[in-house]
């Protein structure tokens, strides 16, 4: 069974696409309210036993914040690990209802520019670089000089991924090398019991020696809210919907994207919820190109 780590992209920025995810955050959207609020959650889950952080350069200040909460504490870099991403740039610059929250940008440029940022904040306790949401169309798997750059880092290196054809991108990625080297060891992939799609790809990372982490395993909060869409489930369908990413076989670690300590809990209590069996939540499966079609129009709140 995978173990449940803590993803900050709804933490350290004012706006997120997530159902629900402006009334759980609350009326202080401050950066020093959303440090507090981070470091908060981050000490809930440390005291559950999680261990493995996520961030990304463009999820605000989330970075920054969990460098403090990490000096603050006194963790030291062998007893957690760290896990970030370059590929984006955040440009809201904490703006309510900002037109543009984050532009992409995976060129050999942004990654020499966004590499020192991530490094200077996180240090020592950096375990795993990843791109943001690659995808066959921006072109980075076939970038030689950004493939030539990542494989030099010295740090393992990953990929995110994004859209409706993950498992090809996925696949492509596994066979990338530089100078006969692999040059990913890890992925992260949005998983849940509406778009599973990746799963069989993420079985052949996994069976290639690779770290597999799950994110929206809760589908932005589409799975969290009790209706007639998620009656297989039953009455409180985050947990089971959690449950099952955390059954995948060929799972490390799924993300929880939890704002509140109420959140965290919750998901915590997973890690203890019977998986719902796969033929219950077959089912609700959707077609990949109306899932993320229907994600991408989400507002961010």
């Amino acid at each position: 069974m995978a173990v449940l780590g803590l993803g900050l992209a709804a933490l350290g920025r004012p706006e997120y696409l997530t159902v629900g995810h402006g009334p759980s955050l609350g009326a202080d959207r401050s950066v020093a309210g959303l440090r507090g609020r981070c470091e908060e959650v981050c000490d809930a889950a440390w005291a559950g036993g999680i261990r493995w952080f996520d961030a990304a350069r463009s999820y605000g200040l989330a970075e920054e914040f969990l460098a403090g909460w990490l000096r603050g504490r006194g963790i030291g870099a062998q007893d957690v690990t760290v896990s970030s991403k370059w590929g984006y740039t955040y440009t809201a610059d904490w703006q309510p209802g900002a037109p543009v929250q984050e532009v992409k940008d995976h060129t050999a440029a942004a990654l020499a520019r966004q590499w020192p940022q991530s490094r200077a904040l996180l240090g020592r306790w950096l375990d795993l670089y990843q791109i943001h949401s690659a995808t066959e169309e921006s072109g980075v798997l076939d970038d030689e000089a950004v493939l030539h750059d990542l494989a030099g880092l010295g740090v393992p290196v990953g990929l995110s991924l994004s859209g409706p054809h993950q498992a090809r991108t996925l696949r492509k990625a596994l066979a990338v090398r530089v100078g006969g080297r692999p040059v990913f060891s890890a992925v992260q992939a949005t998983w849940n019991v509406l778009e599973p799609s990746a799963g069989p790809a993420l079985a052949e990372a996994k069976a290639a020696g690779w770290t597999v982490i799950v994110k929206e395993a809760l589908a932005n909060g589409l799975l969290a809210t009790p209706g007639p869409a998620t009656a297989p489930l039953g009455e409180d369908p985050a947990g089971p919907a959690l449950a099952a990413a955390l059954a995948q076989p060929w799972a490390d670690v799924v993300l929880s994207g939890a704002v509140t300590v109420r959140q965290l809990h919750a998901n915590l209590a997973a890690l203890t919820t019977p998986p719902p069996a796969p033929d219950d939540y077959a089912p609700l499966a959707v077609d990949p190109e109306a899932y993320w079609t229907r994600r991408s129009a989400m507002p961010w709140t």
